[in-house]
């Protein structure tokens, strides 16, 4: 739940980024979708498996949720410089892509998406909670 919460606060808040600013998150002629998309794929990915790796422990410090966020941030950013590589063959290019996502906020966005999102999921550890049921569904004995 938390990954999908990362997934949606991310798109929404790169969404809202590029409306109050009225730019494009990646702005360099020619490049397409795929530098956008494997990064946000990397993001995700990277996202779920540190946030398992957290809350599989038994007990998730929610000091983790700045690890997380940065690590999720980062993996974003090194993905999009290495596929807008890929695409032209250019570091300079790569570089004041990733750049741009820095000062554009962008990076700043996806840091905060997975910092709420990794302290939600492991609230969610925390406290052990549990799929609701109504009260028909619980035991006599509760």
């Amino acid at each position: 739940m938390a990954t999908i919460a990362f997934f949606a606060l991310a798109v929404f808040g790169l969404g809202a980024l590029s409306v109050a600013t009225d730019r494009d998150i990646i702005d360099a002629p020619g490049l397409g979708q795929i530098p956008g998309v494997s990064g946000m794929v990397a993001a995700v990915v990277v996202f779920a498996l540190v946030l398992w790796a957290t809350v599989r422990r038994g007990h998730a410090s929610f000091g983790s949720a700045p690890v997380i966020a940065l690590l999720t941030a980062l993996v974003h950013l090194a993905t999009v410089w290495f596929a807008v590589l890929v695409a032209t063959s250019d570091v300079v290019v790569a570089t004041a892509v990733a750049g741009d996502l820095v000062r554009g906020g962008a990076s700043l966005v996806l840091l905060a998406a997975a910092a709420v999102a990794a302290w939600g999921g492991i609230a969610l550890r925390r406290t052990k909670s549990a799929q609701p049921r109504w009260p028909w569904e619980r035991d006599e004995g509760e």
